[in-house]
């Protein structure tokens, strides 16, 4: 894995750990999981994702059926 053994790695986990505190570990986790399933998710199946944000989907239905205003 990289080149890594046993102890580079508890070595990076302890410096992590005093980084960031026993506290935030979880969230890093989740948020990691999240993300390598969102990537895996898009690998799968790249047609049927929308990367659009959703304010800008409402933006870009109203500019496109409504006339431009006069002033």
């Amino acid at each position: 894995m990289f080149g890594l053994g046993v102890t580079e790695l508890i070595i990076i986990l302890v410096i992590i750990l005093i980084m960031f505190g026993a506290g935030k570990l979880p969230e890093i986790g989740d948020g990691l999981g999240r993300g390598i399933r969102n990537f895996r998710k898009s690998v799968k199946s790249p047609d049927e994702i929308d990367v659009t944000p959703p304010d800008k989907e409402e933006d870009q239905g109203d500019r496109e059926g409504a006339q431009p205003k006069k002033s």
